[in-house]
C-alpha cells in the first residue's frame, strides 16, 4: 500500500474540516482524490449510505472532535483499540479511521466499477462501534522520527551486506516518479498539521518505497532461501516502523490537542 491510504486522507481532511480550516467541498474533494465517489454506511439515524458531506456533519453532531488513523497488519494491531469485530474488519482492509470523543470507527470497502479500460474505484465507509481506549502501539511524532532514522540506517547496512539493490538508476527513477505523483496537485497534509508531521510523513513514505524497491528490484546476492529470509528479517521491522510513523503523522492533530490539555 505505497499510495496514500484512504484513511489518511479522510482523517487529515476530516480534521481540517472539524477545526474549521477548510470548507466541506474542499475536504470532500481531497478525501475522494482519484476515486469516483465515497459514501458512508451505518451512521446512526440513517437507513442507507450517505455522502461524505452529510456524514462528516453528522459525526460532528454526534460528538466527534477529531479523527485518528489505524494501519494494522497481521500480528500488529497498529492504532486499534477494539472491539474484536472492528479490529477484524480493519485488519482485512489494512486501514481504518477511529473517531475521537465518540465511540465510532470507519472501515473502507473498495469496489471497482465501470467498463474495461475505464474502471474506477467506489468506496463505502462502514461505521462500526469502537472501544474508547488508547490505540495500540502508536508513537509520538518525536519517537516516530527517531525510530525512522535508526531503522533506515540499520536496514541500509543489512541490505548492503546481503547485496540487495535498493538504489541505482532503476530505483532512483522509481523514487522520482513516486515523488512526482505524490506531489502533483495536492498538499502533503491538510491545513492545521504541524511541520514536523509533514516531515515525518514524507520520510515514512520514502522509507516504505525503499522497502518495496528492496523487495522488488533485483535479487543481488540474496538468492537462497536463507538469504531471502534474511532480507525479510531486515525489512519487516523497517516497514513496521514506517507504518507507525505514518499513523503518528496523521494523528498529530489529536496528539497536540491531548498534550495541550
Amino acid at each position: 500500500m505505497l499510495s496514500e491510504p484512504r484513511s489518511g486522507r479522510l482523517a487529515a481532511w476530516g480534521n481540517a474540516l472539524l477545526a474549521g480550516l477548510v470548507s466541506p467541498d474542499d475536504a470532500v474533494l481531497a478525501i475522494v482524490g482519484e476515486d469516483a465517489v465515497h459514501r458512508v454506511e451505518g451512521l446512526p439515524g440513517e437507513t442507507g449510505p450517505v455522502g461524505l458531506t452529510l456524514a462528516l456533519g453528522r459525526l460532528r453532531a454526534l460528538g466527534v472532535s477529531a479523527l485518528r488513523v489505524a494501519l494494522p497488519a497481521p500480528g500488529h494491531p497498529l492504532g486499534l483499540s477494539g472491539p474484536p469485530e472492528f479490529n477484524a474488519r480493519a485488519l482485512a482492509a489494512e486501514e481504518a479511521v477511529v473517531c475521537h470523543d465518540a465511540a465510532f470507527g470507519l472501515v473502507p470497502e473498495v469496489y471497482e466499477a465501470g467498463p474495461e479500460g475505464d474502471v474506477h474505484a467506489e468506496v463505502v465507509w462502514q461505521v462500526l462501534p469502537v472501544r474508547q481506549a488508547p490505540p495500540a502501539d502508536v508513537p509520538s511524532l518525536g519517537e516516530a522520527e527517531r525510530e525512522l532514522a535508526e531503522a533506515l540506517r540499520e536496514a541500509t547496512e543489512a541490505l548492503s551486506k546481503l547485496d540487495v539493490a535498493a538504489s541505482g538508476p532503476v530505483a532512483e527513477a522509481a523514487i522520482d516518479a513516486y515523488r512526482a505523483r505524490s506531489e502533483r496537485g495536492r498538499e502533503v497534509l491538510a491545513p492545521g498539521y504541524p511541520p514536523r508531521a509533514v516531515r515525518v510523513l514524507e520520510l515514512a513514505r520514502r522509507v516504505r518505497l525503499l522497502v518495496s524497491l528492496a523487495y522488488d528490484n533485483g535479487h543481488g546476492g540474496a538468492v537462497s532461501a536463507a538469504q531471502m529470509a534474511a532480507r525479510s528479517a531486515a525489512l519487516t521491522p523497517v516497514e513496521r516502523t514506517a507504518r507507525r510513523a505514518l499513523v503518528a503523522a496523521y494523528n498529530a492533530v489529536v496528539e497536540e490537542r491531548e498534550r495541550g490539555r
